[in-house]
């Protein structure tokens, strides 16, 4: 296999010009939720495997603890980042049984900073139904958060690499800063687009990274498809969150499984909003610096920033530069063999991004 150099997230553009990426319509793309089953489906045995491990882990003599975690899983969730582990040892050709282990890790890490998002945002869903820390309270959210991020730390010990314990650790170290670096830039209207990069970068695509960087280091393979591995994952991380954001402010209820608006009443910082800032006029600009800024907020305030996003073309664009870091993402999986796994793992970059449709 040759691999090109690993492509990784390129420089942001003028929040004033248009992202220069293929329009997603004159691209022919593989249906989105075929493109998840067929990924599902490659892997079920050891996503079985897996969910029943995590089952098992999050077990516990104290009783709200397993209460609490079966309320979250309950609440659905596709096991995406598992499923790219799973799906990328696959890829390098391995067929033991570490990555299992290793995707129940990814999960819970995962599951551990969704608990604590949603005391820090004050959430009240989670995937259209009560977030926990409304059913629970925000002490035991935040307990249990951390009870899984020790059963986390568990797991990597038990795979007995100090390589995958570096890769998963400095993760949740960076998915921690970059929630607070989202908090240091909430409500500042004169924040860039490289800080709002930085911030999905560290909060979402970091752990896209290692759940799909894991898969070579079980495997055993070179540095090369690691780092090709790497990139596949943090562009597709990106992807994701932006689609996300844009969702925010496009999408019904039911889709995103939280209240439309959510950011904009938490005065968070998104590319949507830097768009609509960036390409407004002066009346534009103070109306942001009121709402999100000063926290002043009104009724019909929500469906003013959404006509200025309309305006502005601020949700397309948006979906566009996801489309640029979904194609990043496809590109970096080049060097490796055609099969069913690089095509699974080709398939779910649509399905993270259609699900702006």
């Amino acid at each position: 296999m040759s691999f090109p150099a690993a492509p990784t997230r390129t420089a942001p553009q003028d929040a004033n010009q248009n992202p220069t990426s293929t329009p997603a319509e004159a691209v022919a793309r593989p249906d989105a939720e075929d493109a998840l089953t067929a990924l599902v489906g490659l892997v079920r045995d050891d996503l079985e495997a897996c969910n029943r491990l995590i089952i098992a882990r999050m077990q516990s003599p104290v009783q709200l603890i397993p209460q609490l975690a079966a309320h979250l899983i309950a609440a659905g969730g596709k096991r995406l980042r598992p499923l790219l582990t799973l799906a990328a040892a696959r890829l390098c050709g391995y067929r033991g049984e570490r990555h299992v282990g290793l995707a129940a890790c990814v999960e819970f890490i995962h599951t551990a900073t969704l608990l604590h998002d949603d005391v820090v945002d004050e959430s009240d869903l989670r995937r259209g139904q009560a977030s926990a820390n409304a059913v629970f309270g925000n002490q035991a959210s935040v307990l249990v958060g951390d009870f899984l991020f020790a059963r986390a730390f568990q797991l990597m010990v038990a795979d007995g690499s100090l390589e995958v314990l570096d890769i998963l650790c400095s993760a949740a170290a960076t998915i921690a800063e970059g929630e607070v670096l989202q908090l240091v830039i909430q409500n500042d209207t004169t924040s860039t687009e490289a800080q709002y990069l930085d911030v999905i970068e560290g909060k979402t695509a970091a752990l896209f990274a290692a759940a799909t960087r894991v898969g070579a280091v079980v495997a055993e393979r070179p540095r090369a498809e690691a780092e090709a591995l790497d990139s596949y994952g943090r562009n597709l991380g990106i992807a994701f969150q932006l689609v996300d954001d844009a969702l925010d402010y496009s999408a019904a209820q039911e889709k995103l499984g939280k209240t439309v608006g959510d950011d904009f009443r938490e005065g968070k910082i998104t590319l949507p909003v830097l768009l609509a800032f960036a390409r407004g006029d002066e009346a534009e600009k103070g109306f942001w610096r009121r709402v999100l800024e000063e926290r002043d907020q009104k009724e019909g305030d929500l469906a003013e920033a959404l006509a200025l996003m309309g305006r502005h073309r601020a949700i397309e664009d948006t979906i566009a530069r996801a489309r640029h870091y979904g194609d990043l993402a496809i590109a970096a999986l080049a060097g490796f063999a055609d099969g069913p796994e690089k095509a699974a793992l080709t398939g779910v970059v649509e399905f993270c991004i259609a699900r702006a449709r």
